[in-house]
């Protein structure tokens, strides 16, 4: 493959190009991480989209409020890249995929660009290379890109670690003000959205955005966040109602966070954060070898049996990979007191 031409394509804006780059980022393949780093090595740097996560329950309407917000913002002349991600299934490993297939008005505007991708084994709400497609949609020149987690639970704050914004998106009658102040994804959201806000269910919507407005109150203070932030707001996707004045909001909070330095530290912040995770995959990955697998299997039945404590076998196997278990002495400082 020429890495060269690929990134070329991909930076022109070619969408081909670029749904073929995140597959390339996507594989496994040892000789496709290669060419995957050597692409995203070869894109240009200084372009900046606003990275905005999103999150919320299964059936709150995630899909469908992308799809009416991503409207809006190809009709103020911006190019919108959603990245979804598609939970897998633990017993056959496959995904539906079907988030595109539910945004059916904006996966034919030109400007537009969609790709669901599996979220494997990782944990935390996104694909183990959702941020290495990030990189790639920014490099095409995209505006906005919007990632869509897999949404199913307090736990799913990964996408925070990629995102400028985070937004999490409930349904009316979703919780009081004690479900509100819980740690967890409560406490990474920068803005609530509570959709649905419409017929019936709008009285419905204007309770849970109130009870989650006065938790809100109850949280500390971020330092990264001005007066009023984070807040809870009511949205129709249906209706499209509400939209706009949430992306009023979100511009302004990013604009302020720029004014104030926290927008470029957070970006720094997020890139250590891949780096060292990045190191612990690659750690991870020589469990994958057949000489350890091997050896896993042959100690995990002498653990199944009772013949041997798990704590042990660990420890057996992590000496073998050349990783020191002993407690690490900190020697004092000669020139101290």
């Amino acid at each position: 493959m020429d890495t060269a031409d690929l990134a070329h394509r991909i930076a022109a804006g070619e969408r081909r190009a670029l749904a073929r780059g995140i597959t390339l980022v996507e594989s496994a393949r040892a000789d496709h991480r290669e060419q995957a780093a050597a692409v995203l090595s070869s894109l240009p740097r200084d372009r900046q989209a606003l990275r905005i996560g999103l999150s919320g329950t299964p059936g709150v309407g995630k899909s469908t409020f992308i799809e009416a917000f991503g409207m809006m913002l190809v009709a103020r002349g911006l190019r919108v890249a959603v990245l979804a991600v598609d939970p897998s299934s633990a017993r056959s490993g496959g995904s539906i995929l079907g988030d595109k297939t539910r945004m059916d008005r904006l996966s034919r505007v030109p400007e537009a660009f969609i790709r669901p991708s599996p979220s494997q084994t990782h944990l935390g709400g996104v694909g183990r290379r959702t941020r290495e497609a990030v990189a790639l949609c920014e490099g095409a020149g995209f505006d906005v890109i919007l990632i869509e987690t897999v949404g199913v639970g307090q736990s799913e704050t990964v996408v925070a670690q990629m995102a400028d914004l985070f937004l999490l998106l409930l349904a009316p009658a979703g919780g009081d003000e004690l479900q509100g102040v819980k740690r967890g994804i409560m406490e990474m959201a920068d803005m609530i959205l509570v959709n649905k806000a419409d017929g019936d269910l709008k009285p419905a919507a204007t309770r849970t955005c109130a009870d989650y407005a006065g938790a809100l109150r109850l949280l500390r203070k971020r330092p990264q966040d001005p007066t009023g932030y984070p807040k809870a707001m009511m949205v129709s996707a249906l209706s499209e109602d509400g939209l706009d004045i949430a992306w009023a909001d979100m511009q302004s909070l990013v604009a302020w966070r720029r004014e104030a330095g926290f927008f470029a530290r957070t970006r720094a912040d997020q890139a250590r954060y891949w780096f060292e995770q990045d190191v612990r995959t690659a750690l991870l990955s020589q469990l994958e070898t057949p000489a350890v697998q091997t050896r896993m299997a042959t100690l995990g039945a002498e653990v199944s049996t009772g013949a041997l404590d798990p704590a042990i076998a660990a420890a057996h196997i992590l000496s073998e990979l050349g990783v020191d278990l002993s407690p690490r002495r900190v020697d004092p400082d000669p020139d101290s007191p």
